[in-house]
């Protein structure tokens, strides 16, 4: 069921919602990690996003890092689950997501080199100087992916 999310936004409109999403960290050789800079919001998150009705968080990480990227990538590692906190978007819609995080490698594809219709740019940046982040629950995700790292 494609669009799961868009077809449920034009039955309940901004009424908040609690959906479920998937996102992955990917680190370089210098243990930085890639965020993409979102076209709706206009600040930074980690490649991810929500689940279509019928997927799985793992399914739906792999398919959002490679709309999100352009970077095919296999599971890793699950991180951790996310339930904290909620996200105004521009156009009034109001959610509070429960979100795994997945340790992720690249195993193809090719880092998006132009805006799409939901990144504007990637770029690798350390876990001590994060640019302005989506929301909280992203800050979160970062510092627990942080520590998962110094342990494996």
């Amino acid at each position: 069921m494609a669009n799961y999310i868009k077809e449920l936004r034009e039955l309940v409109g901004h009424k908040p919602l609690i959906l479920n999403t998937a996102a992955g960290i990917l680190v370089n050789e210098q243990q930085q990690v890639l965020l993409n800079l979102r076209t709706d919001t206009h600040n930074w998150s980690l490649p991810g996003g929500y689940l279509e009705y019928g997927e799985t968080y793992a399914t739906a990480c792999v398919r959002e890092y490679k709309e999100d990227s352009g970077i095919d990538v296999k599971i890793v590692a699950p991180i951790g689950i996310f339930d904290q906190g909620e996200t105004v978007y521009p156009n009034g819609d109001v959610v509070q997501t429960i979100t795994e995080l997945f340790l992720v490698e690249a195993i193809g594809g090719q880092p998006l080199q132009t805006a799409t219709d939901e990144t504007l740019k990637l770029a690798y940046f350390d876990f001590d100087n994060l640019p302005p982040l989506l929301n909280q629950q992203t800050a979160d995700t970062l510092i627990a992916a942080k520590e998962f790292l110094k342990h494996h």
